[in-house]
């Protein structure tokens, strides 16, 4: 570990920390309608757009009719990213002559870019069409994103609201955030890429001499406008197979710098307007601090491991304070790599700029619990809000029982139905993530698409089925998917988008129909450090206790064993 390491980690929290305000509070005037400066200029392009679809924008929907827009929305997406990547062949804006997705293959990408989880069992430059890239891909990069941040919203609203039967309107949401959002900040941050360095073209793959005298193809294409929104969207999917690992999507330590910021900034922004709309920003803090709690001491861990040289190395003379390079682009170097690896987990964007695989298993383990505690660590744009509310939720619960009275949170009362919904949505991962690793390694055909054996086969089952289901979409570099793996996967995809949505939104629906109740004396804070520790404890104890067998199982014993010299 070093001084400068440790600075780079400090500059970008407080980046976060700085960004976070601003952006909350633009978010505000964009989903209440308030105005801002954009609104003068797309302001008629807004309306047009619901003249053109027919959308009564005024209208606002229960929470049954917003959920139901949210399905129907996805299901018709899949079905257009499924039609065009079929017939990519026979499609324009395909310079390298690539043939038709496979079946699976484009079952599986058209579910995970629609679920906003982005997992690629493909390599993009030598499977995607520059079309499929764009019409596809990246515009689902935008819209599954815009509909994170709307059910962010719709949920939001349940809890500010006082008596009211609805809580928003799915289709002005979707609009105004992609609009007045998503789309200005990815063409700011697209033209920073280009001066970086990132390519932005048309054009195909061009023919080079290297200096040895070989010749090299170099795939180009649109990758600056994909890679902005793949992280302020926190997509995580890469023009090119190794992500920002490569060149030409992450070129510079600056690049690197903003890319990690980028995936940070609009899921803290959303706490802070959970706040504003509450009226008490307080509690946005309070649960912006119980993220950046976990968020710090799941990226010192990581350093600290990936600071440590793997013993069979250091036995071999290789000097130990180099730490682990393995896997890692020396222009980035290990804290880099570490803020990296722990940023996109936490904020299931599942982009990478170093080989997850290729980490110690203590600094493997830490971007895998970061998934399994279901996107609730700033989380993807949106999801990571409504997912920690429902810890919340749990927490006062518990703190109800414990002082025996009826819990509130922001003084309306958590009664059956909305545990019944929380606990639906909490325990619906731990039975993807571990139910579907168990059918992978006692069958041939989850066994034939892992590349290691022991524990760290286990482990990369176990990683995939988790960014699966956290709709994270990073991986352990070793599996190789086939049919069965794409199949699998794709369900725990699903389960892990709409399993959470329509609970949280049912809880909105519920929560928006309650009166408040006035603050006695036995009301609990939920603004204070004992909640912020209350709920940071409750994430962490579910996990652990869901999980801990399975961790001691892959990465835990993998550590033990490579301490004894015994590697996978």
């Amino acid at each position: 570990m070093s001084l400068s390491g440790w600075i780079t980690i400090a500059a970008f929290f407080l980046c976060v920390v700085a960004m976070t305000r601003p952006l909350g509070g633009y978010l505000q005037r964009v989903l209440e309608g308030q105005p801002h400066f954009l609104g003068r200029i797309f302001g008629p392009l807004e309306r047009g757009l619901y003249r053109v679809a027919g959308i009564r924008w005024e209208e606002e929907q229960s929470w049954v009719q917003y959920a139901t827009g949210v399905v129907l929305f996805s299901a018709v997406s899949f079905v257009v990213v499924y039609a065009l990547l079929r017939f990519q062949v026979l499609l324009p804006l395909n310079p390298a002559g690539l043939g038709p997705v496979a079946p699976d293959l484009a079952y599986n990408t058209s579910i995970s870019f629609v679920t906003n989880t982005n997992w690629q069992s493909y390599g993009g430059e030598t499977t995607m069409s520059h079309l499929s890239q764009m019409l596809a891909l990246a515009v689902q990069n935008f819209v599954s994103a815009a509909v994170g941040i709307a059910v962010a919203a719709a949920v939001i609203r349940g809890f500010a609201r006082r008596g009211a039967g609805t809580i928003g309107n799915v289709w002005t949401d979707l609009v105004r955030v992609t609009l007045y959002v998503l789309l200005p900040i990815s063409v700011v941050v697209a033209l920073f890429f280009v001066w970086q360095g990132v390519p932005q073209t048309l054009h195909g793959s061009v023919e080079v001499t290297t200096l040895e005298g070989a010749r090299q193809t170099i795939a180009l294409g649109p990758v600056a406008t994909q890679e902005a929104i793949k992280m302020l969207g926190t997509n995580g999917g890469g023009f090119f197979n190794t992500n920002s690992a490569h060149p030409f999507e992450n070129p510079t330590a600056l690049s690197n710098f903003v890319q990690v910021l980028c995936i940070f900034a609009l899921g803290t922004a959303l706490t802070n307007l959970f706040g504003r709309m509450v009226g008490r920003e307080r509690e946005g803090w309070a649960i912006f601090s119980a993220m950046a709690l976990l968020f710090l001491i799941g990226v010192g861990v990581t350093y600290w491991a990936e600071a440590h040289a793997n013993p069979a190395i250091a036995a071999l003379g290789v000097d130990p304070a180099l730490g682990n390079m393995e896997g890692k682009e020396t222009r980035f170097g290990i804290a880099a790599s570490a803020l990296f690896a722990t940023v996109t987990t936490d904020a299931s964007c599942g982009a990478v700029n170093a080989m997850h695989e290729s980490f110690l298993p203590l600094g493997g383990l830490v971007p895998l619990v970061n998934m399994m505690l279901g996107e609730v660590i700033i989380g993807g744009v949106g999801a990571g809000l409504y997912g920690v509310l429902l810890f919340a939720i749990i927490a006062v619960f518990m703190a109800g029982l414990m002082v025996g009275r009826t819990p509130e949170y922001l003084g309306k009362k958590i009664e059956a139905r909305e545990v019944k919904m929380t606990m639906l949505a909490v325990l619906c991962l731990p039975l993807v993530m571990l139910g579907f690793t168990a059918i992978a390694v006692v069958t041939g055909p989850g066994l034939s698409a892992l590349s290691a054996t022991g524990p760290h086969g286990f482990t990369e089952a176990l990683y995939a089925y988790s960014s699966a289901a956290a709709n994270n979409g990073s991986a352990f570099g070793g599996l190789t998917a086939n049919p069965f793996w794409n199949l699998a996967l794709g369900i725990g995809m699903v389960v892990g988008r709409f399993f959470i949505i329509i609970p949280v939104l049912a809880i909105a629906g519920a929560m928006a129909a309650k009166k408040v109740a006035p603050a006695t004396s036995g009301t609990f804070p939920t603004d204070n450090g004992l909640f912020i520790a209350l709920v940071s404890g409750v994430i962490v104890i579910v996990g652990g206790l869901t999980f801990l067998p399975a961790l001691a199982l892959g990465p835990i014993v993998e550590h033990l064993t490579m301490l004894r010299g015994t590697l996978f």
